[in-house]
């Protein structure tokens, strides 16, 4: 566990913690210092020496983030590639799969990330595909059973949003995986939300693609992501862009990269990376089954403190919980409780239909506030964030 000791030390190196209470890291979380000082210092660095005389000089500390980043998730350091935006790399190896046919059919978790299903739609459409949503079990996770039903020949991929961006649930990644792996059928997922907060191991969940952002709970900087691709998976794949990294021409051919690199481009801002690595090493420090039984604490702390208020309603499923908790304030759009939650310095994120629009369809939601605890939290802002919420539930009732 972490001690309150190393909470204050780490409250200490975020200036943000003194500016307001923040309960938005599954959307942006605050940065420390180190992560700061790594990017102004290699800007600075820039400056002075030209950006690519710059690089050039912190080459062995971009190879550190690359097998940082690989130790991360349980991944050889050729398995990962680095890019602006989780959804973009997603995006960019789901469009290197093979084209879809008429007939040819896609599974997805019932919350399964809008940019995700967006990008899957847009294909299917073209080819007379079809996305289908796979069952959920009594708790609302994704039931591997029922997708084992759904098997046949005509299913090119299952796809599965780890955890939501919609509530606390956590589904069971591995189970799904091993659905997957049986039927020889790609497996992505979506680790937005995990990636900092759970233990990640690529070979446990047996997925052949997975991606995350940076900015989230590792507390690294926005415009960073990572996509992890199964080295046996590479060969499967045949991406539409490449340029003179990627596919560099060699004697008038094109010799495509033999590793997830495949999937960055020559141009990278070496900055934001070298944050991202500062990022990671620190939570690589601090474990992440610790951050994991500290955000636990918390994030059960609040939603007990939630249900005790009349008129709120916590909106979480799953019999595993995360650090995202939903709530709605009846009378009271979502939208509305974050702004005057914001009015007393604290943040939180509020998710309509476009985010998970399978889920929030199904449960007959238009709008969720969601309130994300870290680590770096402290009980007395749980406490006051519970406080602030009773209060807008009290004034609706007038």
């Amino acid at each position: 566990m972490l001690s309150d000791a190393k909470i204050d030390s780490l409250r200490n190196d975020t200036p943000g913690c003194a500016e307001r209470r923040h309960f938005n890291h599954a959307g942006a979380s605050l940065p420390p210092k180190r992560v700061t000082k790594a990017i102004i210092n290699h800007l600075m660095l820039e400056s002075t020496r030209g950006p690519m005389e710059a690089a050039a000089l912190i080459a062995d500390e971009l190879a550190m983030l690359r097998a940082n980043a690989a130790k991360f998730i349980g991944a050889e350091e050729g398995e990962v590639a680095f890019g602006g935006s989780g959804s973009a790399l997603w995006g960019n190896v789901f469009a290197a799969l093979p084209p879809l046919g008429s007939g040819d059919r896609i599974l997805v978790g019932r919350q399964e990330w809008g940019g995700n299903v967006a990008s899957m739609q847009r294909a299917a459409s073209r080819a007379g595909a079809s996305i289908e949503i796979i069952p959920c079990r009594e708790d609302g996770s994704v039931d591997p059973n029922a997708l084992s039903t759904m098997i046949d020949d005509k299913v090119r991929l299952i796809s599965l949003t780890w955890l939501p961006a919609n509530g606390g649930l956590i589904n069971d990644a591995e189970a799904i995986g091993r659905v997957a792996n049986a039927a020889g059928i790609p497996y992505f997922v979506d680790a937005g939300q995990a990636l900092g907060q759970l233990p990640i191991d690529v070979s446990r969940i047996g997925c052949d693609v997975l991606k995350a952002a940076g900015r989230k709970y590792v507390r690294g900087p926005r415009g960073t992501a990572l996509v992890y691709v199964r080295s046996r998976f590479l060969e499967k794949l045949d991406p539409g862009f490449v340029d003179v990294s990627s596919g560099p021409l060699v004697n008038g051919k094109v010799e495509l990269r033999k590793d997830a690199r495949l999937f960055e481009t020559s141009e990278a801002p070496i900055s934001l990376l070298l944050g991202l690595g500062a990022a990671i090493a620190l939570a690589l420090e601090l474990g992440v089954e610790a951050i994991q039984a500290r955000i636990a604490l918390l994030a059960t702390q609040l939603r007990e403190g939630l249900k005790r208020i009349p008129g709120v309603e916590v909106r979480d499923l799953g019999a595993k919980k995360s650090g995202l908790v939903s709530f709605t304030v009846e009378g009271v759009s979502a939208s509305v409780v974050r702004s005057r939650l914001a009015e007393k310095s604290i943040s939180i994120g509020a998710n309509g239909i476009a985010y998970t629009p399978f889920d929030m369809t199904a449960r007959g939601l238009q709008e969720i506030a969601r309130a994300s605890v870290s680590y770096f939290n402290t009980a007395a802002e749980v406490d006051g964030l519970v406080h602030a919420v009773e209060q807008i539930a009290k004034d609706a009732i007038r």
